[in-house]
């Protein structure tokens, strides 16, 4: 880490992207580029926020590897920058994932994937924080509790929520990057009664 300010990387795959609703994120943060590192992606997670659609985690059980974004956090400090993305994300620090290049001795709880560290070094970044919820489908799997995931449980749990939460999950698939390419979403954009969201 140099001696003035440290290079910190964002990570982001979801609605951190294109959704613009938390400006005073958004603020301290660079633009979204696309050569981010390869992490294992899928709509794994039950959204309380988005009335239960899936919402893209890193999942090492049944993720795809998928290129992700990342941007420069404008912060000073990687705590605040951490912090940023916490409250953004309205979760724990517990679900808080980072990796610092020069003390990886400093822990998170989320599993820091294989490719984060060689990608930091080989792009001269400081610190990288990403959002590591896991998945909780079996637990809030809306038709069978315990089920594990699967692209036809996902189906199934999808096409029993409501039409608010129906049209959450089309509209956090659809917008997702091209660059996210998972099992469940190739089968919903072929699912005819997933149409894509008319935007704007």
């Amino acid at each position: 880490m140099n001696n003035e300010q440290p290079t910190i990387a964002i990570l982001a795959w979801g609605s951190l992207i294109w959704d613009d609703k938390w400006p005073e994120f958004d603020k301290q943060r660079g633009d979204w580029q696309d050569e981010g590192p390869v992490l294992p992606l899928e709509y794994s997670r039950v959204s309380k926020s988005r009335h239960k659609a899936l919402t893209l985690v890193v999942d090492e059980d049944n993720g795809e590897d998928c290129k992700v974004m990342y941007a420069l956090s404008k912060r000073k400090n990687p705590a605040d920058a951490i912090a940023d993305l916490r409250d953004r994300e309205g979760t724990i620090m517990d679900h808080m994932g980072f990796y610092f290049v020069e003390h990886p001795e400093r822990k998170c709880i989320p599993k820091v994937p294989d490719s984060i560290p060689a990608w930091a070094e080989a792009m001269d970044i400081d610190v990288v924080v990403w959002a590591g919820m896991p998945s909780n489908f079996s637990d809030k799997n809306v038709v069978k509790k315990g089920e594990a995931f699967s692209p036809d449980a996902a189906v199934a749990h999808l096409q029993k929520i409501t039409p608010e939460g129906k049209a959450a999950a089309a509209e956090y698939v659809w917008r997702a990057p091209s660059l996210v390419d998972t099992p469940l979403r190739r089968r919903l954009q072929l699912e005819l009664w997933f149409p894509a969201p008319k935007l704007g």
